[in-house]
């Protein structure tokens, strides 16, 4: 059991329609650009959306996602449904409006592929020309990356989801001294796309992006 695939043009079509749209990526991920009006019903907590007549249209980074995942976001829906081919990247390349916020902490995920290449790579160059020893280090970050993607549980996530740069930062304001704790997902900044190649981009500061809905921007 599958779900078709629908073009970024057609997919709008049906969204402006009244059609649904669903972003099955991480919180992370959707923290520093999603598309505007989309729910957020992340890969391991597909809501149950059998209430939603009209059609629903799910969709990630690129699309693989979506597509390894068909018949699970299938039983979600019971109703018309469709996968947004080559996800939010195909929007973009249509130029219709995101929600984005390069404040934000690239995605864990990717964090682990960098933290960990380092150090595969750190181990091989001090093991080769410093002490042979050192190829423990390599060989320790290798098999953490095994073990996670085996088991599912990754350390090295884990560790990278508390350092400084993955918490809400904290400002001072020098007119009252008081210091405000910042969400992370505060004053997103929307970018419609469709503007790029005749004009200059338009920008709209919106904040509560942590709704589930968002409203319409444009």
């Amino acid at each position: 059991m599958s779900l078709p695939k629908i073009a970024a043009n057609d997919a709008k079509r049906l969204i402006d329609q009244g059609a649904t749209l669903v972003d099955i990526r991480s919180t992370d991920e959707r923290a520093r650009q999603s598309i505007p009006g989309s729910l957020h019903g992340p890969l391991g907590e597909i809501p149950n959306l059998h209430d939603v007549s009209r059609p629903i249209i799910f969709h990630c980074h690129a699309g693989k996602r979506t597509a390894a995942n068909a018949a699970k976001l299938k039983e979600a829906a019971s109703g018309e449904a469709y996968i947004l081919s080559g996800g939010i990247e195909a929007w973009k390349q249509e130029r219709f409006p995101i929600v984005a916020n390069a404040n934000q902490p690239i995605e864990i995920n990717r964090q682990v592929m960098i933290a960990g290449g380092t150090l595969v790579l750190l181990g091989v160059l001090l093991g080769t020309y410093l002490a042979p020893a050192f190829y423990l280090l390599a060989a320790f970050a290798g098999a953490g990356l095994v073990f996670g993607g085996v088991s599912g549980w990754c350390g090295m996530a884990k560790l990278l989801g508390v350092m400084p740069w993955n918490r809400p930062a904290t400002r001072t304001y020098a007119a009252t001294g008081r210091r405000h704790r910042a969400s992370p997902q505060t004053s997103p900044i929307t970018v419609d796309l469709s503007h790029c190649a005749n004009g200059p981009i338009r920008r709209m500061s919106m904040r509560g992006a942590s709704l589930a809905r968002p409203p319409d921007m444009w």
